[in-house]
Parts: structure tokens; sequence; C-alpha cells
């Protein structure tokens, strides 16, 4: 039997994360630092990910930044291939990268809506497709695509019917494409976060009658901290869930079982 902590021990894997300029990405680069890889940290904002960069290294960790915008094909091709010249490899995805639009249904453009599926389900399937060759050449490696309570139920309150079709998306691409490669040794998963504090959410965090909403429908009474998504992401990028493939963990405090 393995040592527990060997489990999560991300020593010499390299690590992907889309998004990763701000908020959650950040956090999640944080967390997977921690547990020992390297990683390679794309967004579109350059100067935030150098910010990150620093930070990171400063803390004995080896990192790359890679500006991207995972809606072009060619800078997703050119995100693998800096992955591959600096570290050689690609063990763990984490695609992150996302948009929402908040709009009644009858008022939200076409051009919107395209705009966010675009973001958060075309650039998931580019980052996946592309790291995903990789890891099957290789015989494995972990995906872990950041869906969203959203994506399993529908609220009408924060009207946003294109961020939440396009995480429902997400999650049958995870089943579908664990399904396609789990023989080949390349597992998807997926983390479906409830309420957390990030760049997208900041406007209701700072709205008194938003957080209360927020709270009463959650059982657990309160909204999620950043860190309570690093144990299940460090779970799905590790042999600890070396027998976990198509499933969507969902991180909300309870919100989608009531």
């Amino acid at each position: 039997m393995k040592d527990i902590s060997d489990l999560f021990d991300l020593t010499g894997r390299t690590a992907v994360i889309t998004g990763a300029s701000s908020g959650l990405g950040a956090n999640f680069a944080r967390g997977l630092a921690a547990a020992g890889a390297g990683l390679v940290l794309a967004a579109r904002r350059s100067d935030r990910l150098a910010d990150l960069q620093r930070e990171l290294e400063a803390q004995g960790c080896r990192a790359l930044t890679v500006p991207c915008d995972v809606t072009k094909e060619s800078d997703v091709d050119n995100l693998v291939a800096k992955a591959m010249e600096d570290f050689g490899r690609i063990d763990i995805l984490v695609n992150n990268a996302g948009v929402a639009n908040v709009a009644p249904a009858e008022q939200e453009t076409a051009a919107d809506f395209r705009r966010v599926l675009d973001i958060n389900t075309t650039g998931t399937f580019l980052c996946l497709q592309k790291c995903g060759r990789v890891m099957l050449e290789a015989g494995g490696g972990s995906i872990v695509n950041i869906a969203s309570v959203m994506g399993l139920l529908g609220i009408g309150k924060i009207p946003q019917a294109a961020y939440n079709a396009s995480k429902a998306a997400v999650i049958n691409l995870t089943r579908e494409t664990a399904a396609q490669w789990a023989r080949r040794g390349v597992r998807v998963n997926a983390i479906a976060p409830g309420w957390f504090p990030s760049e997208m959410t900041t406007e209701m965090f700072e709205d008194e009658r938003s957080t209360r909403f927020m709270q009463k429908n959650a059982p657990m009474g309160r909204t999620g901290t950043p860190d309570e998504l690093l144990g299940p992401l460090l779970l799905l990028a590790s042999d600890a869930a070396s027998f976990m493939t198509g499933q969507t963990l969902v991180v909300d405090g309870g919100w989608s079982i009531v």
C-alpha cells in the first residue's frame, strides 16, 4: 500500500492551467505548486501571469507563462508547444478559462451566446484535445475541467442561459472524452463549484442582497472559500483518483441537493 501522502504528491509532474491570471485559476496554481507540480500558466493577461509566476518561483516552484486565448486554435497549439519545449511533458490540465453573461434569455443576443460558448465550451474542448493528444501519446494523464453547479440546474433569478448551457456541455464533454480515453490511460473529470469569490462573482459578493441569496439557499448557510476547491482538485489531478474518470465533483455547500 502506498503512503497516503504519496497519493497526492505531484512532484515531477507538469500541470497546464488556463484562466490562471486571477481568481480561482491563480489559487489552483498555488495548490498544485504546493503539491510539487511544475506549472504552465495560461491566460490572456500576461502582466498578471507574470506577477503569479514571480510569486510561485519565490516559493521554489518552476513556472512558465504563456499568453493564450483559448478560443484561438493557434494560441492553444502554441501553449502546448511551449509546455513541451520547456518541460517535455504534460501530466495535468486544469481547464479553467471561462466567462459569464447575465441577461434574460429573451434579451440575450446571439453574439453574446456564441461568445460564452466559444470560450467556455469550444475553448475547453481545444485545450482538452491538444493536451489530451500529448497525454495519449505518453500513455497517461489527468484532465480536470472546471464546470459549475449551474451546469446541473437552473436558477432563474440569475439569468444566464449561455453560461448554464456552456457548463452543462462541459459536464457531458467530460463524460464522453473520459469514455473514449479510459483504456488509454487518460482520465477526464470535472469540478462543479457553487458560489465562490472570484473575478466573475465580484459584483454578487459585494452586494448584500445577493450575498444573502447565495447563503440562504445553501444547506451549509454560506458560500465557499477558494481553498475548499483545492482538495477536490488535488484528488482528481493525482494518483489518489486513479480509478475515477468521467465524474463531476460538486462542491457547492449542498446548493444542488435542495
